[in-house]
C-alpha cells in the first residue's frame, strides 16, 4: 500500500493505493459497471470507474500480473499500512503527509 501525491491521482480522489496481483483478485459482482477512461499522453494507464457510483477503482481491469487497485474502493479492512509516498514533488502545499514512510519525487526505487 502506498500515497501516489501525482496530479492525476489526486484528481480522481484515490491516491491511496494497494497493489494486488492479477491471480489474487477474485470479482464477486459488478465488474459488468466497470467503465474506462482512457488518458491523453504523456499518461498510457487506464483508469477504472463504477459507473453506478462513480467510485474511482485505479487499474482493476489491467491485464498486468501486479497492478494498483484504489484503497478506498475497498469495504473491509485490509491489515496493511502505508509503505511508500510517490510523486511528492506534485503534492499540493495543503496536504501534510503524516507518517514515516519512504517518499520519492517519482516512482519509489523498489
Amino acid at each position: 500500500m502506498g500515497t501516489c501525491h501525482c496530479t492525476r491521482c489526486r484528481k480522481v480522489g484515490s491516491s491511496a493505493i494497494v497493489f494486488v496481483t492479477k491471480e489474487s483478485l477474485r470479482w464477486l459482482e459488478g465488474k459488468q459497471h466497470v467503465t474506462l477512461y482512457q488518458p491523453g499522453p504523456p499518461y498510457k494507464y487506464e483508469r477504472s470507474f463504477c459507473r453506478l457510483c462513480g467510485t474511482s477503482l485505479g487499474e482493476i481491469l489491467s491485464e498486468e500480473d501486479s497492478f494498483p487497485i484504489a484503497a478506498n474502493a475497498l469495504d473491509t479492512p485490509i491489515g496493511i499500512k502505508n509503505k511508500f509516498h510517490e510523486f511528492v514533488s506534485e503534492k499540493p502545499d495543503w496536504y501534510a503527509i503524516c507518517d514515516d514512510a519512504p517518499q520519492s519525487d517519482g516512482h519509489p526505487s523498489s
